[in-house]
């Protein structure tokens, strides 16, 4: 900017031509000058005044909209935080297949103690040990009057719980927010979950993590942020499930049994719909684990997974199958039946004389082991073995539960031809029920293995062959003579054709020579509708004595056959499946075939 002289030269020489004062001059610029700066003063002022009431107004405009959001939207209860915890609590549900809850979270609190900031130690143990019966009154004392400055004193508590502690008014307890796992259905599947703990611990936060069951097999997945929105669908249905676990929990009181377990898969796909093992537990109080004694005897111990056993005649269908298979037998031949079926020093015999000869279905249909044995020896140990594994029958299920993985079958530790006999009507080699389920499945779908899943895929189908579909349908057709004329005949329901095999074996003594003479394992492995197999259940108890008569019964026909024939009467419907009842005659009319 160019700034005007105070006393202009030619201004001045005309000033003193004129005798006029040149001061004048100088005073009149000097007041014009003032004058401008003052104007241009006021207006960067005005601009900064402007500048700053827009400002202003934008500011009140946005504070105003939020308030009117938050005005529009739910109330939510503010959450405690603090810097820095890297704890991610938030677990996703899981669900069975119609999408109804199977495990979800549940907010609630935590309660520590800072006895350094407690008023009346004294008071506050006696008000917490009437609130929480299970507390130790000198323990507790002795903590709050120690040097200790930080205890936790219960991981979780109810909101009762949260406010007579509350009451106390008692300034060093303290609570903390927790979410922990809730199982809204009690005991239901309580196998199949497992459970969830607390993992890391702090004040404002825990994170859950799984212990066991499907809860720890998928605990990253159900953990992850990125998927905490979407629920694991599991193949299990609910009402199923409750309909099973209450018809074998009543079968497993009437029979007197130790422990019982039921597997309902569907043959097409492998999927289990439902998975029982009695005695069980609620997660939402998991016990401990044993530290001593047999495991078997826990609750925590999941029989039908788990649990391997000898599973008697039920292996004799895997027996037949290969022989219809490998073209040695058809269900006509005969089969030399005379005992007994001595081997060395061993003698196999029949739990009755049978006669000297039977047709391969009739081997089935009345279960004769020298029957069998003898098409195990046509068979051989190598062919055998190859088939069993082929029905994965000689290796872990790989079903998505951690107890899955330690689930491998006992074999022999030389398949010798005496092993393979044996083996043939279910004794030598020990599985669990989801290995006898899959292996039926595969059958009752046509010889498509079958490979067990908890996952619900409605579009999964088996891929690999195990046997032919010639051989497989004529093993159902004798399964259901077992059914409709053999050892299974209390398994029959009205409207749903079963088919099916009984299986009793002896069971092992725990600290091993031999076996019991009066406890056996009982197990019925069948399909259902037997002209179109969809699903296929499996039911082993564990001890059964069936005491009505006049001496006590142990076999599967009289034990696990009529418990999975109330089971089928129970499901079938909840399934979809339609009763099929065959018409009844017009009086005077007789039915002729063309």
């Amino acid at each position: 900017m160019i700034r005007t002289p105070l006393r202009p030269l030619a201004r001045i020489l005309q000033a003193r031509a004129r005798g006029e004062n040149p001061d004048v001059i100088e005073r009149e610029n000097i007041r014009r000058r003032h004058e401008e700066m003052r104007d241009r003063a006021r207006q960067r002022a005005e601009s900064r005044l402007l500048t700053l009431g827009f400002l202003f107004c934008c500011g009140f405009l946005a504070i105003g909209g939020r308030m009117g959001v938050l005005a529009n939207s739910e109330p939510v209860e503010p959450r405690a935080g603090a810097a820095g915890v890297q704890i991610l609590a938030q677990r996703a549900d899981i669900v069975d297949r119609e999408g109804r809850i199977l495990a979800t979270n549940f907010e609630t609190h935590s309660l520590y103690a800072q006895p350094r900031q407690m008023v009346d130690p004294e008071g506050a143990a006696d008000a917490l040990v009437q609130i929480f019966p299970d507390l130790d009154h000198e323990r507790l004392l002795r903590d709050f009057t120690g040097k200790r400055t930080f205890l936790w004193i219960k991981r979780k508590i109810s909101p009762e719980q949260k406010q007579a502690v509350h009451d106390i008014g008692e300034p060093g307890l303290l609570f903390g927010p927790r979410e922990m796992r809730l199982y809204p259905n009690g005991r239901l599947a309580a196998h199949v979950l497992g459970g969830a703990g607390f993992g890391r611990e702090g004040v404002h936060a825990a994170e859950v993590v799984g212990v066991a069951g499907v809860e720890k097999y998928f605990d990253e997945r159900l953990r992850d942020p990125a998927q905490g929105h979407e629920p694991l669908v599991l193949s299990l249905d609910l009402s199923v499930q409750a309909a099973v676990e209450r018809v074998l929990a009543g079968g497993m009181t009437l029979m007197n049994a130790r422990g019982a377990a039921a597997v309902l898969m569907e043959v097409q796909t492998g999927e289990v719909v439902a998975l029982a093992s009695l005695p069980d537990f609620d997660p939402n109080d998991r016990p401990l684990p044993p530290v001593e004694g047999n495991a078997a005897d826990s609750p925590l111990f999941n029989r039908g997974v788990q649990g391997l056993y000898e599973l008697g005649s039920t292996f004799k269908t895997f027996a037949m199958a290969q022989a219809l298979d490998l073209g040695l037998v058809n269900p006509d031949t005969q089969i030399d039946t005379s005992g007994p079926l001595v081997w060395g020093k061993f003698r196999i015999r029949d739990f009755h004389n049978y006669g000297p000869r039977l047709t391969a279905s009739q081997v089935i249909i009345k279960s004769s082991n020298i029957g069998t044995a003898r098409i195990a020896q046509r068979i051989g140990a190598e062919r055998q073995r190859e088939f069993l594994d082929r029905l994965g029958l000689l290796s872990p299920t790989g079903l998505e539960m951690v107890e899955a993985a330690g689930a491998n079958p006992l074999l022999p530790g030389k398949w010798s031809e005496l092993s393979t006999m044996t083996i043939s009507y279910g004794h030598g080699l020990s599985a669990s029920p989801l290995h006898l389920a899959a292996a039926y499945a595969t059958i009752a779908n046509g010889g498509l293995k079958v490979q067990p899943t908890l996952l619900h895929q409605p579009h999964r189908q088996p891929a690999e062959r195990a046997m032919s579909q010639e051989a497989a349908a004529a093993v159902m057709t004798m399964l259901r003579k077992v059914v409709s004329e053999g050892t299974a005949s209390m398994a029959e329901v009205p409207g749903y054709a079963v088919a099916g095999k009984t299986g009793t074996a002896d069971k092992p003594r725990e600290n091993g020579g031999g076996y019991y003479d009066d406890k056996v394992i009982a197990t019925f492995a069948g399909a259902f509708p037997a002209h179109a197999p969809k699903y296929v259940l499996v039911v082993t108890l564990d001890e059964p004595v069936e005491t009505s008569g006049d001496e006590p019964r142990r076999t599967a026909g009289w034990t696990a056959v009529p418990v999975a024939a109330e089971i089928i009467r129970r499901v079938a419907p909840i399934l979809g499946l339609r009763p099929e009842i065959e018409p009844a005659l017009p009086a005077g009319i007789t039915l002729t075939s063309n």
